[in-house]
């Protein structure tokens, strides 16, 4: 079983900026990329970015790119996501995701959850 926790959420004014972890841990026998993605109340959850088990690859949605950073330390099984320039409309829920494997944008696709954190950007 894996388990997943994510921390760093919170109130901020719009412009500014917060980072988000998730702590990986229990059995990841594998390879495995790692998937950020956030719901909003009232919406369906959306892909926000992605990472490759090497950290060569990464996708970002076009409402994030420029602004957001993915990353990764696999030796602390640890993902990131560096946000800057928020916006109002960056409020919502933001949950990690473990795909074994390659990277998918595809929520479906992904095998593991952490709880999820709130991020409310203020205007």
């Amino acid at each position: 079983q894996v388990q997943m926790v994510e921390s760093g959420g919170g109130l901020v004014q719009a412009g500014g900026s917060l980072r988000l972890s998730c702590a990986v841990s229990g059995r990841t026998f594998s390879s495995y990329a790692m998937g950020w993605f956030r719901q909003a109340p009232g919406k369906e959850r959306e892909f926000v970015a992605t990472i490759s088990w090497s950290g060569s690859v990464t996708y970002y949605s076009d409402s994030v790119k420029g602004r957001f950073t993915i990353s990764r330390d696999n030796a602390k099984n640890t993902v990131f996501l560096q946000m800057n320039t928020l916006k109002p409309e960056d409020t919502a829920v933001y949950y990690c995701a473990l795909k074994w494997g390659t990277t998918s944008m595809r929520a479906h696709e992904h095998n593991y959850w952490g709880q999820g954190t709130q991020v409310t950007v203020s205007s």
